[in-house]
């Protein structure tokens, strides 16, 4: 019996001994809080934090830490660097990627937006329609079951409503921008969309952030004034559009955290599924707008003006579709990215692809830029990133 118990009593120091070890590898890998980018930027994500849902990683962990340890092959120490660094290079290699189809749909989204716009000037149906073309995407995936469908009670649906409002008002504010102006200018006055969420956040949450963010927020109010006012594709109606977009944009963030307060809503709510229920509701609510700003015989109008300029109907539905694919698409992918980085490589990552995407948009459709836009923007979008790292390192 003596034996017995001393057997007993070295299997459970060695079963302690491998939870202890899975613990620690889960802490070490365990993802971090997700973000999201808005659009919804252009009809990007904005970068205001919003409360992501998925507990589906932690689960997966949890369960592997709860394996019986008989059943793993004895650990091998010489191979455990190894492993390690194989691991890392798979997660930097698939972050990597996930930043890199980010930019290149969102490159897409804004030339063929443009061009579908500047073809058919009725960007409220415009939006309904990119909001649409996601939502058979979202479908098949969850039908077929290569995705787990979102499981929603009417109280979760309630609670995701407001959150979808300020989605949908966010790409609504970029679509009217950027058919109204420029891309690259709608893209420099969504640089101050963070002077418009500090402001928010001040009055609606009572939060207030330390003297050094506030002072970063100077260059970018300061930097777009520049841009603004020697641009030769400003209007009023594309600046107003864009501060749209960044009010929506900020007032998303604020009602995700008061509405949701970072916890779980429904079932399979991972990150693609979240954006694909938050399209879905933006999606029922834009239909009415649509209509009664741009009704049927304002639809047909246009398309007329455009068969008579010599444009086709294959070249328009080509240039719509495509638009709402890489809406679609890149806003999928950015939720992805983000929920895989911390705040400073967030903020680093979205101020090169608000530049990637200017410097891509003025090459496509020839923008001419003044030498102060070129500076306005230069100073605006540096002003952006430094706001980000002051917010993640001071408050």
């Amino acid at each position: 019996s003596d034996g017995l118990a001393m057997a007993m009593r070295d299997m459970l120091l060695l079963l302690g001994a491998s939870a202890g070890v899975s613990a620690l590898s889960m802490a070490g890998t365990m993802p971090r809080a997700h973000t999201v980018a808005t659009v919804m930027p252009s009809t990007r994500l904005c970068a205001t934090p919003l409360p992501l849902l998925s507990k589906r990683t932690a689960n997966v962990f949890m369960q592997d830490a709860a394996m019986p340890s008989e059943d793993a092959p004895e650990p091998v120490e010489k191979e455990e660097p190894e492993v390690a660094t194989k691991d890392a290079l798979l997660e930097t290699l698939t972050t990597g990627s996930f930043f890199a189809l980010w930019y290149l749909f969102n490159i897409g989204y804004n030339i063929y937006n443009k061009k579908a716009l500047n073809a058919l000037p009725i960007p409220y149906t415009m939006a309904a329609l990119q909001l649409f073309v996601g939502i058979p995407y979202c479908f098949t995936l969850w039908l077929t079951g290569i995705r787990k469908a979102p499981k929603l009670s009417a109280e979760n649906v309630k609670t995701l409503i407001p959150v979808s409002l300020g989605h949908l008002g966010t790409h609504i504010g970029a679509v009217v921008s950027l058919g109204a102006g420029a891309v690259s200018f709608t893209h420099i006055v969504k640089a101050s969309e963070p002077v418009v969420s500090a402001a928010l956040s001040a009055l609606l949450l009572g939060a207030f952030y330390s003297p050094i963010t506030y002072l970063t927020l100077l260059p970018i109010v300061g930097g777009v004034a520049l841009a603004s006012l020697k641009e030769l594709s400003f209007t009023w109606l594309g600046f107003i559009a864009a501060m749209g977009s960044n009010l929506s944009s900020a007032l998303r963030g604020i009602l995700a955290k008061k509405t949701m307060g970072g916890n779980s809503v429904g079932e399979n709510m991972s990150e693609a599924n979240l954006y694909g229920v938050l399209t879905i509701l933006a999606f029922i609510a834009m239909v009415p707008i649509s209509l009664v700003l741009e009704p049927p015989a304002a639809i047909m109008a246009a398309i007329s003006a455009a068969l008579d300029k010599g444009l086709t109907l294959g070249y328009l539905w080509k240039q719509s579709l495509l638009a709402g694919a890489f809406y679609y698409l890149y806003n999928e992918v950015a939720f992805l990215a983000l929920g895989r980085v911390n705040p400073v490589t967030h903020a680093v990552g979205n101020t090169i692809k608000r530049v990637v995407i200017i410097i891509a948009s003025v090459i496509a459709f020839k923008t001419p830029i003044s030498t102060l836009g070129i500076v306005g923007s230069s100073i605006a979008i540096f002003g952006t990133l430094l706001y980000s790292l002051a917010k993640s390192k001071f408050g």
